[in-house]
């Protein structure tokens, strides 16, 4: 099992001394991967609603601009975005942008896609917010033929190419694509074209269990194997004791995760942030927890 570490770019600071520094502190402690998220525009704060993310006061760098950056000052520690909201880009684009950055980090790459929720982000890129989940599946094809094949033809609803490619391709012939969200939909998009699952919502417990025993089923109905789907889920390095900490990563190892996200930020119902927000606050925080699971992995 996999242990990443989340970017926060919010308190870190978006310069490329504390990128470069927290990539490669992450990276000596141990770390597998790093996953940044992904705002292209924010709302206005004087009108987020209480307890709303999304407000234009965070800095959020583009993945693809982030994590090229930092494949040049790592060599080993893999990268993945958590999650790009794919829906308002153009699909070619960001099929071109993930194989180059495939090639920059030799392979190190995952994608991860969401559908996303803030209309805003829709509007500021000319986007239409109300098809965004089946627009979002069709792009996921459309890329996957994209870097499979020198020359594509494609005819869907929404895009369409005849004879085309993109160059460079990934040389295994992908990039992998983990799909972020919690909706019926997203399940079946997993199980049909899904590389990995990407859920925060649900805690240890056997609702999450019966979740993923029926993604498991849904996989195996589309003629694919569970093992070949990766399971990442989200944890809070800012919640519980160490005893906590290990008590969880047992039980998500045994209910068969792949990676599991320390994350220093994330606040829902079942995650906390850290309550500092230096960059030493933060290496504290993943040291910390991964001293604590490290044997588990």
């Amino acid at each position: 099992m996999q242990l990443g570490a989340s970017i926060a770019v919010g308190d870190l600071g978006a310069g490329p001394a504390a990128m470069r520094d927290y990539a490669q502190t992450a990276e000596g402690l141990g770390f597998d991967y790093l996953v940044a998220p992904d705002h292209v525009l924010g709302i206005d704060p004087a009108r987020i609603a209480p307890g709303q993310r999304g407000s234009n006061a965070t800095a959020y760098h583009d993945p693809f601009v982030l994590f090229g950056f930092l494949a040049g000052v790592t060599r080993k520690i893999g990268f993945a975005a958590g999650v790009l909201i794919l829906a308002q880009r153009q699909a070619a684009l960001v099929a071109k942008q993930a194989a180059s950055l495939d090639a920059l980090c030799e392979g190190r790459f995952r994608l991860g896609v969401g559908v996303g929720w803030n209309e805003v982000e829709f509007q500021g890129l000319g986007m239409d917010f109300h098809t965004r989940g089946v627009r979002s599946a069709e792009q996921v094809r459309f890329m996957q033929a994209l870097w499979a094949r020198e020359g594509v033809t494609f005819k869907g609803k929404y895009h369409e190419l005849t004879d085309g490619g993109i160059n460079p391709r990934p040389r295994s012939g992908k990039v992998e694509v983990w799909f972020g969200g919690h909706a019926e939909q997203t399940l079946k998009r997993v199980a049909k074209h899904g590389d990995g699952f990407m859920p925060n919502r649900w805690p240890p417990g056997d609702e999450v269990l019966k979740i993923f025993d029926r993604l498991r089923g849904m996989i195996k109905a589309e003629g694919r194997k569970p093992e070949d789907v990766g399971l990442e889920v989200w944890v809070s390095p800012g919640k519980g004791t160490p005893d906590d900490w290990r008590k969880e990563v047992a039980f998500w190892k045994k209910a068969g995760c792949s990676h599991v996200l320390a994350h220093t930020t994330f606040t829902s119902a079942i995650h906390e942030r850290i309550k500092g927000k230096t960059f030493d606050d933060h290496v504290k925080a993943i040291t910390q927890y991964r001293d604590a699971v490290k044997d588990l992995l």
